[in-house]
């Protein structure tokens, strides 16, 4: 972030400058080029994964009867998901699948270090803010609920429950039908992507906005009370985006839930 404070002292001739969108979320490559570079954002993905493994091999290392430190967080975490999430959207038919607490437990930690990675010095920039890391996690989620429903129902009675839910009045199917097959299977994964997108980016806004305020009336002997005010607002939108980041990555977590649990029965 100190990139951007220096560029906010730069700009308006002496005045306060706020950075672009551009200048937010745009990093350059650091690593080969094209589709294959590598830059902060693809970093931060990779730390998120790294950390996502190491946070669930130490847990499982020792398996202690009593557990403590990392593997209490992650037997927590994992009840969590099981009693809030799962049996709330699947029931116990959830628990039997013995890939969906792995997957979705998975997904929750590495949404997590990714929106965390906002608060976090000298980083500064949740990888969710930049719209391609949500959008892909959405088109896996979209292809995992369409396969789970194709194998559980069989690919006809789906489709046909997908676009003809059972218990419609047939005269409203005409109404219904082409609600259900845009809903389903093209707004879907593009609003899961962009409510985790928008809410992170907009927090990080937030925090940029307040850091420069903070920052450049510091930098003016007169602008003490300003300055104070920008640095408790600082304080405080960091604490909020604390909870932001968890909420987002349960939010995510458990619309996920939810998607497979509806392909599972026609009736949901």
């Amino acid at each position: 972030m100190i990139p951007l404070f220096i560029a906010a002292e730069e700009g308006g001739e002496g005045g306060l400058h706020f950075p672009s969108i551009g200048e937010l979320v745009n990093w350059p490559s650091f690593w080969g080029e094209g589709w294959y570079a590598l830059n902060k954002i693809g970093l931060i993905c990779l730390a998120a994964t790294f950390l996502t493994l190491l946070l669930f091999f130490l847990a499982g290392r020792k398996g202690a009867l009593v557990p403590r430190g990392v593997q209490n967080l992650v037997e927590a975490s994992v009840d969590f998901i099981r009693e809030g999430i799962v049996l709330q959207t699947m029931g116990e038919e959830g628990l039997h699948k013995k890939w969906i607490m792995p997957f979705l437990t998975s997904l929750f930690w590495f949404i997590l270090f990714c929106n965390i990675a906002g608060i976090i010095p000298p980083i500064n920039m949740p990888a969710s803010a930049r719209m391609a890391i949500p959008l892909v996690l959405s088109l896996i989620v979209y292809v995992i609920f369409n396969v789970v429903g194709i194998i559980s129902q069989g690919p006809i009675s789906y489709f046909k429950n997908a676009l003809f839910p059972p218990g419609v009045p047939i005269a409203l199917y005409i109404l219904v039908t082409p609600i259900e097959l845009v809903s389903t299977f093209l707004v879907r994964p593009f609003s899961l992507a962009v409510r985790l997108f928008a809410n992170t980016l907009a927090g990080h806004i937030l925090l940029v906005t307040f850091g420069i305020l903070a920052y450049t009336t510091l930098q003016a002997n007169l602008l003490i009370v300003p300055s104070i005010l920008a640095t408790v607002m600082l304080v405080l939108m960091t604490g909020f985006e604390v909870m932001v980041a968890f909420l987002q990555a349960y939010i995510f977590t458990i619309l996920t839930a939810v998607y497979i649990g509806g392909a599972m029965h026609p009736e949901h």
